[in-house]
């Protein structure tokens, strides 16, 4: 499945490794498509999920309508033009973020986004 399969924006599931623990888990998150990539973000915070993936990269992509797991490597999105891309898009196709008390600046500064690149 590609991402361009995909809505422009929706929820996933995401199973992850404990940095500490080493046990499988598993979360709700949402996601959005930037130029054709999967990039998971959500408001300015720390996450366990993000701390979990910055230690096991390697994860588990559940999707829904059609149900499918897929294998996927995770990465920080670490570009400032490219952080404020994403929080535009998430803005945009979301409009829920817009409506949270963060600034762009915000956003940009201490949100989580993490791409998804399939495993082949």
């Amino acid at each position: 499945m590609s991402a361009a399969q995909l809505p422009p924006t929706g929820t996933c599931e995401l199973t992850t490794v404990g940095r500490r623990s080493g046990a499988p888990r598993r979360v709700e998150l949402w996601y959005v498509l930037v130029d054709g990539e999967i990039v998971l973000t959500g408001t300015p915070g720390p996450r366990h999920w993000l701390a979990n993936l910055r230690e096991h990269p390697a994860v588990v992509l559940h999707l829904r309508d059609p149900d499918r797991d897929l294998p996927v490597t995770a990465k920080d999105v670490t570009d400032e033009a490219a952080r404020r891309k994403v929080t535009q898009e998430a803005w945009r196709l979301q409009p829920w973020y817009a409506e949270q008390p963060y600034t762009l600046a915000d956003w940009v500064a201490h949100s989580p986004m993490v791409a998804l690149t399939p495993c082949t």
